[in-house]
């Protein structure tokens, strides 16, 4: 079985990449030691150039190994696609009192969570629409060789409903199950999700490419 080692601190993440490697007999673990390389700094404009600012520069510290990073948020369509590249950070404003991309860390899940509902109170549930986005860019030795693109389209809800997700799952409604993220089984979730569609075209690319090593990494985002 091929084994790929994810880079993160996040278990929700690895627990979605787990899930969708699974059916391409791919086992998941995280990599030993990720915390000792220095991290990169996310301050993209777009999911793109976070994946790939990470994958180019993590690369270069495994020569001819395979790098896989990722970047991912919610876009929610009242809210002029925010919180977007700054997902993982949205509650700054609130407990930092500056700006998401000032951020020097993330905000944990329920400030972000909080955010998102206080600025959707009193938004129509029709109005409510927004998407997961993830983007996974593969490099080698410093270079980009591949990008993947997964969408989930779903309805915030006024409230969180779930307890198995992570981030903004709670929130997200998938109204092709009439589930939450937060609620889906981890194989579920590798079947409908966003971070699930990018990372099984990765496998599929992998799967066609002779000379991809056994090992490819992930870093944290």
């Amino acid at each position: 079985m091929r084994r790929i080692l994810i880079a993160t601190s996040n278990p929700g993440k690895l627990r979605d990449f787990a899930g969708a490697a699974a059916a391409h007999g791919v086992d998941v673990a995280g990599v030993p030691n990720f915390s000792s390389l220095p991290p990169v700094v996310e301050d993209g404009l777009t999911f793109e150039a976070n994946a790939r600012k990470k994958a180019e520069a993590y690369s270069r510290y495994v020569p001819g190994e395979i790098v896989v990073a990722d970047d991912s948020g919610l876009e929610v369509d009242a809210l002029n696609g925010a919180p977007g590249v700054h997902s993982a950070r949205y509650a700054a404003p609130d407990l930092l009192n500056q700006e998401p991309h000032q951020a020097g860390a993330n905000t944990d899940d329920e400030a972000n969570n909080a955010r998102v509902l206080r600025e959707l109170e009193g938004v129509a549930p029709e109005k409510r629409t927004g998407r997961f986005v993830c983007v996974l860019v593969a490099a080698r030795n410093g270079k980009t060789l591949a990008t993947f693109r997964g969408i989930a389209e779903g309805v915030i809800l006024d409230r969180p409903r779930g307890s198995n997700g992570f981030g903004y799952d709670p929130l997200f409604y998938f109204p092709q199950i009439q589930k939450t993220f937060a609620e889906l089984s981890a194989e579920e979730k590798a079947r409908y999700s966003h971070r699930g569609a990018a990372f099984r075209q990765f496998l599929d690319w992998c799967d066609g490419l002779a000379d991809v090593p056994a090992q490819a990494i992930l870093p944290h985002s």
